[in-house]
């Protein structure tokens, strides 16, 4: 069993929690927003024995509670979005403390396989000017930031194909919806669209869990989609 700390206690962390145990995961520490304001929750003490610790919180929150875990010597799985402007910042605090971090705007596998049809799809279209790419998101209510990390990522990885153009991003905050994510391009002919629809939560639980397992006795920072190309024997 891996001692886990989970910080983010919202549906997400919930998730986590009941899975972790049919993963091979023991929960040791769970911490909601009010029991770890500004960081202050993570301490030597409540850490003792935790090999992993897993954050989906707010990107306010967040970047403070790597500095705080890694300072502990715990490597990290990091869901929470919003942050990546610190990224140069948060590689020295991991390199610096000696952990390992695996970082994701969307741990599912099946998105991080639609990432690398995302880059197939633009390759291809790219020669072609009469398409035009676009891309779509839709989640739940509650989802706090728009456009979602996992678009901003789709985007980030084609606009290499499209120097020229934008790519716009329309997100749409409605309802209970996991999470849908459409990749299109439209021409006055004809539209060809991939489309990624979450229909809960376990995948996004599943690949973080996966990332929990593969990043404990790792050193640097990764994303998943390292993670899935290096598997089990990296």
């Amino acid at each position: 069993m891996i001692n886990l700390a989970l910080l983010g206690y919202g549906k997400m962390g919930k998730t986590l929690a009941q899975l972790a145990p049919q993963r091979g995961f023991e929960v040791r520490l769970v911490m909601d927003v009010d029991a770890n304001a500004q960081g202050r929750g993570i301490t030597r003490e409540k850490f003792q024995g935790i090999e992993v610790c897993v954050d989906f919180t707010t990107p306010d929150a967040v970047v403070e509670n790597i500095h705080r875990v890694a300072a502990l010597g715990v490597n990290l799985v990091v869901g929470t979005t919003g942050w990546h402007k610190h990224q140069a910042q948060v590689r020295k605090v991991i390199e610096h403390a000696g952990v390992g971090l695996v970082y994701a705007a969307n741990f599912s596998i099946g998105v991080n396989l639609f990432y690398r049809l995302a880059r197939a799809a633009a390759e291809i279209f790219a020669p072609f000017p009469m398409y035009d790419p676009f891309l779509t998101e839709t989640h739940h209510k509650m989802k706090k930031d728009a456009p979602s990390g996992t678009a901003l990522e789709i985007t980030r990885q084609i606009q290499p194909y499209f120097a020229d153009r934008d790519i716009p991003v329309a997100s749409v905050r409605a309802g209970y919806i996991p999470g849908v994510h459409e990749l299109g391009f439209d021409s006055e002919a004809d539209t060809v669209v991939l489309r990624h629809t979450a229909r809960g939560r376990q995948g996004f639980a599943e690949g973080a869990l996966y990332a929990a397992r593969w990043v404990v006795g790792k050193k640097g920072l990764y994303s998943f989609a390292d993670v899935l190309e290096l598997g089990a024997g990296g």
